[in-house]
């Protein structure tokens, strides 16, 4: 696999450029992250150094399609790598901001049987480069749109835990270089337990989802397979670690799925598990997005706000995720590397 223009540091950029002024490090280096320019963009660098940086270092992207939603509000990307591997990105505009669900790997070793990344299997990690370049050419379809990116959520394909040496490089470059705050970077993980300790141990206070989805270990164990090994109780252990040293939100997504994990029973249990973190833990409820290898629906949105106000009469803290780019395959759940969801006009 060669290098490509992302993947490179900037002291491993310094030492490439090591016959050029000490000053064009300064230069690319802004252009690239600040300006969020193409090296051939970048007119204060000389034509024959842009021209040695496209030859010599690739972009690791090759956009194979771009789909807009209905209301034009999520754009979903589909990329190919080098060796043919295939990618999605997501990025959901809003009126004064963006927001980019970026991938860490090709496909998702987890095996959860409602997403549909999972029900695909694993094909590899991806680079730093490829997951950085992922959030620079959002940032430049955002700025298209007069939006400025201002949230990065690890939520795309692949599980971030699993990859995260090389999701964590690329955060510290999005944080130190593209300039977004901690606090405003979302690493996610279906409950891999060492991966969230490591996290812990790493200097930037970034968010912590856990897609949970169940709260006891005999369903969870059927719903997120990774639960027979790293069970609630150790997952919850680690959490609380993480709340204590970071002093970060630590949010469960929870796919709501029809007469699966919506009970009242559901939610009572759920609550019962956001009291033992302090604070509590925040709760994204987010109805099932269908996924053509998962034959069960969605909780009807009614008794989704109904299971919101039992977690709130509990005392936790719930949000009902509202549903975006469920038409162009671009939801939580649905990102296939151009595999098509087929929806019904009533599931659409």
């Amino acid at each position: 696999m060669s290098t490509t223009l992302y993947d490179l540091d900037r002291v491993a950029f310094g030492s490439l450029l090591d016959s050029e002024p000490r000053y064009r490090l300064d230069q690319l280096w802004d252009g690239l992250y600040a300006q969020l320019a193409d090296p051939a963009d970048i007119t204060n660098l000389p034509k024959s150094l842009r021209g040695r940086l496209a030859a010599e270092l690739p972009t690791a992207l090759t956009k194979v399609t771009e789909s807009v939603s209905d209301k034009g509000d999520t754009i979903k990307f589909l990329w190919e790598l080098d060796g043919g591997s295939r990618v999605e990105t997501v990025l959901m505009l809003y009126p004064d901001r963006a927001t980019v669900c970026v991938s860490s790997q090709a496909g998702c070793a987890m095996a959860c049987g409602f997403c549909a990344t999972g029900q695909a299997g694993f094909t590899r990690h991806l680079t730093v480069g490829e997951i950085v370049e992922q959030v620079v050419r959002a940032a430049q379809r955002a700025r298209d749109t007069g939006r400025r990116v201002s949230n990065i959520v690890f939520m795309g394909m692949g599980e971030p835990m699993a990859n995260l040496d090389r999701v964590w490089a690329a955060t510290e470059r999005i944080h130190g270089d593209i300039g977004l705050s901690a606090r405003h970077i979302t690493i996610s993980t279906v409950g891999l337990v060492p991966g969230i300790r490591a996290l812990r141990d790493l200097p930037l206070p970034v968010n912590l989802a856990v897609s949970l989805h169940a709260a006891n270990d005999t369903l969870r164990n059927e719903l997120v397979p990774i639960n027979k090994r790293y069970p609630i109780d150790d997952l919850l252990d680690a959490c609380a670690d993480y709340l204590d040293v970071k002093n970060r939100r630590v949010s469960f997504e929870w796919a709501m799925i029809d007469g699966v994990n919506d009970r009242r029973s559901d939610a009572d249990e759920l609550a019962e598990l956001c009291r033992k973190l302090r604070p509590s833990a925040h709760v994204n409820l987010i109805p099932l997005n269908p996924t053509p290898g998962y034959p069960t629906r969605g909780t009807p949105l009614k008794r989704v706000y109904e299971f919101r106000d039992r977690l709130e009469e509990l005392g936790a803290n719930a949000t009902v995720r509202q549903n975006r780019g469920t038409d162009i395959d671009a939801a939580c759940g649905q990102l296939a590397a151009g595999q098509p969801v087929t929806l019904s006009p009533k599931e659409r």
